[in-house]
């Protein structure tokens, strides 16, 4: 393989923007200082579009997760509409199971017939247990069925150390996550699920003539702050899943195992904050641009121009897109045809020698075949290279 360096060509590519005024910055603009102490059990800090881990502990330790769970009930639910296996509109006729659910309620009555939609919201805006069996009810049958389809759908989010019992969180002793996991279906939800997103920074909503406020308390103290989940039992402490986006730059957090309502909003706030004041995520490779032209043989042509098929985002210290460094690996001699859908080699980058990302190389043209004499007369060339 030949190794070229593109210190150059990405200087040109690099989607670089003004940084943020009064943003704080180590004596070489690049110094990161240690994630805050927080009084969480365990917590976990990451970018929503590098998936970056920005800040951690103890994130794959497994906890009971309260109402944190109804992010995957929520997850579920979404994928059956996507599906059109049920509809925002359909009524759904509350059993006597969802209606006699303990802890938090959205407070439907026995035998009435509510719309996914309400349900949806009783269940993101209030954490109503009942709304959330109710929905586990119709899209699967009963709660234990669903329980059933979130593993499921844990599993393909490679949620490896997540196991659902319930809908609602209550405890249970096989009922477990972590907040790497928790991170996943956040994202998820997030990326797969536009639409139904602004629920989660709804801060009330109205149902049998009563109104009731959303528990995460960050949407009334940050307004970059729109989601998502709040989560309390005995056992689990109060957690806090947060999702704020400010200058475009998206983050995650999530705080479990804290002692009060104002713990879990102090420390998600803390490490909302820690994120966005010492770290930017930037789009450093763009999608057919070129970033570099090489010789093809045998070919209809010479030159193609070789780039990435997709974005490369990265979250980097601020300051520290300007001094990436990559290299590009291609092999020896690229011989026609040339396929865009197939990767050639490689680009890397790196800042200060550690690595940062890595991407597949693609033509960005194909390059059929040349005729009989081109391929005749680079046959010969090649011998005598």
């Amino acid at each position: 393989m030949m190794q070229r360096t593109l210190s150059r060509v990405l200087a040109s590519l690099l989607c670089l923007t003004t940084l943020s005024a009064g943003m704080a910055h180590g004596a070489d603009g690049l110094q990161i200082p240690a994630p805050p102490a927080l009084s969480a059990r365990a917590y976990l800090l990451v970018d929503h579009t590098s998936g970056q881990k920005l800040a951690g502990l103890k994130e794959n330790e497994r906890l009971d997760p309260a109402s944190i769970t109804k992010l995957m009930t929520a997850y579920a639910v979404f994928r059956s509409i996507k599906s059109k296996r049920i509809g925002l509109e359909d009524p759904v006729t509350i059993g006597e199971t969802a209606w006699r659910t303990g802890g938090s309620r959205s407070f439907i009555d026995l035998g009435s017939r509510v719309p996914v939609s309400v349900l949806l919201q009783g269940m993101i805006i209030q954490s109503g247990n009942d709304a959330s069996v109710a929905l586990a009810e119709h899209v699967a049958g009963s709660e234990s069925a669903f329980a059933d389809l979130m593993n499921q759908y844990a599993r393909e989010l490679g949620m490896k150390d997540t196991s659902y019992r319930n809908a609602t969180g209550l405890p249970d002793p096989e009922h477990y996550t972590t907040a790497a996991d928790i991170i996943k279906v956040a994202n998820a939800i997030i990326r797969e699920f536009p639409d139904y997103y602004h629920w989660y920074s709804q801060k009330e909503y109205s149902w049998n003539g009563i109104t009731q406020s959303n528990r995460n308390g960050l949407l009334w103290r940050d307004s970059t702050v729109d989601g998502m989940k709040t989560g309390h039992t005995d056992t689990a402490g109060y957690c806090l899943v947060s999702s704020a986006l400010r200058d475009g730059m998206r983050l995650v957090a999530v705080v479990l195992g804290t002692d009060s309502p104002a713990a879990r909003e102090r420390d998600s706030q803390t490490l909302l904050n820690y994120g966005y004041r010492f770290w930017e995520t930037k789009r450093i490779l763009v999608a057919g641009k070129s970033l570099n032209q090489s010789r093809v043989w045998k070919g209809e042509t010479e030159l193609v121009d070789i780039g990435v098929n997709r974005d490369v985002w990265a979250t980097l210290p601020r300051g520290g897109a300007e001094r990436l460094s990559s290299k590009l690996s291609l092999p020896t001699q690229l011989i026609a045809p040339l396929d865009p859908a197939t990767a050639l080699g490689t680009v890397s980058l790196s800042l200060n020698n550690k690595p940062v990302a890595e991407a597949k190389l693609y033509p960005l043209k194909p390059v059929p075949a040349g005729s009989l004499w081109q391929q005749g007369r680079d046959t010969v060339l090649l011998w005598l290279e």
